[in-house]
C-alpha cells in the first residue's frame, strides 16, 4: 500500500466537516483500486468520528474524476486487495468473466452501495470532467455541487456498454434525459445538469469550494440522528422506486457486454483505451 504522504485520497476535517478529496490529478483522478480503498477508508473514519456532521467528497486539480483507470502506470485491476464491501472472493488468480464480476461487485458497485449508506451527508464537489466512473462517486452522494466548468459524461456505451456498473441514470435525471445522455455519449454540461436536476446547485469555479463548505456547515447545524435518518428515509423511497433492483439487473447487462466484448473484439472494453476514447471527444 502506498505511504501516507502518497494517499491517492488526503483526509482532513474542518471542525464538524469532514473532506476526502481524491489525489491523482496527474491522471485527473482516475479511479484505481488503491484510491477506491482509500476513498472507502476516508468514508468510514467520518463515519465513527462523532465530532464530524458532514462529508465532502472532492478532487484535487482542474478535474473531479475522469473516471476508472483504465491506462495509467499505476492501474492495478490485477491485484488482490481486502475485500470491504461484499463476500465475492479475490478476483485476481480467476479469468475471464469471473475475474471481472468477482472484482467490479466489490470495487464498483459494492463499493457504490457502501457508501451511499454513510450515516451522514455527503456532497459531491465537482469541477472539470467527471466521467463514467466519476458519475458514480457524484451520485452516491446526497448532493452535488458544481462549478460552472463542470461537464458530465457517460460514453461507454462507445464500448458496447449499456453504461457504468452503478446504474443510477434513470433515477439522477429523467429516462428521456438517460437515454440521450447514453445514446450520444456527449458531454452534459453543468448548467444542463442543473436543469434536468442532477445537480443541486453551480457555483463560478473559483467559489466552488467556499460555497460547498458554507453548504455543509450549514448542514452541519441538525441534528446528527436527525440527518441520519432523514437521508434513510429519502435512501428507502429510492430502492422503493427500484434503484436497488435496477443496479442489480443493469450490472448484468454490463458484464454480459464485457463478456461479448472479450469474445468479439481485442479485450473486454471493445479495443478502445484512453487515446481511443479521446479521440471519440470523451
Amino acid at each position: 500500500m502506498p505511504a501516507a504522504h502518497d494517499e491517492p485520497v488526503r483526509y482532513e476535517t474542518r471542525g464538524p466537516v469532514a473532506l476526502g478529496p481524491m489525489h491523482r490529478p496527474e491522471y485527473r483522478n482516475a479511479q484505481n483500486s488503491a484510491m477506491t480503498y482509500a476513498l472507502d477508508r476516508a468514508f468510514y473514519r467520518a463515519a465513527e468520528d462523532n465530532e464530524i456532521k458532514v462529508v465532502i467528497l472532492a478532487g484535487s486539480g482542474k478535474h473531479f474524476s475522469a473516471g476508472h483507470d483504465i491506462g495509467t502506470p499505476e492501474r492495478d485491476a490485477h491485484l488482490p486487495f481486502d475485500r470491504k464491501a461484499g463476500l465475492w472472493w479475490d478476483h485476481s488468480d480467476k479469468t475471464g468473466a469471473e475475474r471481472r464480476f468477482a472484482r467490479e461487485s466489490e470495487v464498483y458497485l459494492g463499493m457504490c452501495r457502501r457508501w451511499r449508506e454513510l450515516p451522514k451527508p455527503l456532497i459531491a464537489s465537482v469541477q472539470g470532467a467527471c466521467v463514467a466512473g466519476g458519475l458514480m462517486l457524484a451520485w452516491v452522494c446526497d448532493l452535488i455541487i458544481a462549478s460552472d466548468d463542470a461537464f458530465f459524461a457517460d460514453p461507454v456505451v462507445r464500448m458496447g456498454i449499456p453504461g457504468v456498473e452503478y446504474f443510477a441514470h434513470p433515477w439522477v435525471m429523467p429516462p428521456q434525459i438517460a437515454k440521450e445522455f447514453l445514446y450520444t455519449g456527449e458531454r452534459m454540461s453543468a448548467q444542463r445538469a442543473y436543469e434536468v436536476q442532477m445537480v443541486n446547485r453551480v457555483v463560478p469555479r473559483a467559489e466552488l469550494s467556499e460555497r460547498t463548505m458554507e453548504l455543509a456547515t450549514r448542514i452541519a447545524d441538525m441534528p446528527r440522528l436527525g440527518l441520519a435518518l432523514a437521508k434513510r428515509a429519502v435512501n428507502q423511497a429510492e430502492d422503493l422506486q427500484g434503484l436497488h433492483t435496477g443496479l442489480d439487473s443493469v450490472f448484468g447487462l454490463h458484464h454480459l457486454a464485457h463478456a461479448h466484448n472479450a469474445e468479439t473484439a481485442p479485450d473486454s472494453l471493445g479495443g478502445l483505451d484512453i487515446r481511443a476514447m479521446k479521440e471519440a471527444g470523451t
